[in-house]
């Protein structure tokens, strides 16, 4: 299997709802580091798995109405817990639908929300 992954970062705001959130359930900061993973079994016609300028144009596009959010404020987000996993899915839905007429591999989205932990979702481009 060949990988090809860009990385990017967001600043946020949001709180959760649920006691098992604790002090998180109130409004606070977060900087999520992104990486979207292509992985495929065969390289394309050009010997590669993504032309990796489109990889990073399509993050950082899916990024931008995020950046500097109050997530809780947005309504795609609406009753939404915006946890690391549920970002993780959101980012791959995002990213699929502007890739898939020309990726047809998995992709794997991982979010760090800091240096000892992190979310991720995988799956094929276009499952969702």
């Amino acid at each position: 299997m060949f990988s090809v992954a860009v990385k990017d970062h967001i600043m946020i705001a949001h709180s959760f709802r649920g006691e098992v959130f604790g002090p998180a359930r109130a409004l606070h900061g977060a900087t999520f580091v992104i990486t979207t993973e292509y992985r495929s079994k065969d390289l394309d016609e050009d010997g590669i798995v993504i032309d990796i300028g489109k990889a990073i144009d399509v993050l950082a596009e899916v990024l931008a109405p995020l950046r500097y959010k109050n997530l809780d404020d947005l309504s795609e987000f609406k009753d939404q817990n915006t946890t690391t996993e549920y970002l993780a899915r959101y980012v791959h839905t995002e990213v699929s639908n502007r890739v898939r007429s020309f990726f047809g591999g998995d992709l794997r989205v991982v979010l760090e929300e800091s240096h000892v932990a992190w979310g991720s979702y995988e799956a094929p481009v276009g499952s969702e």
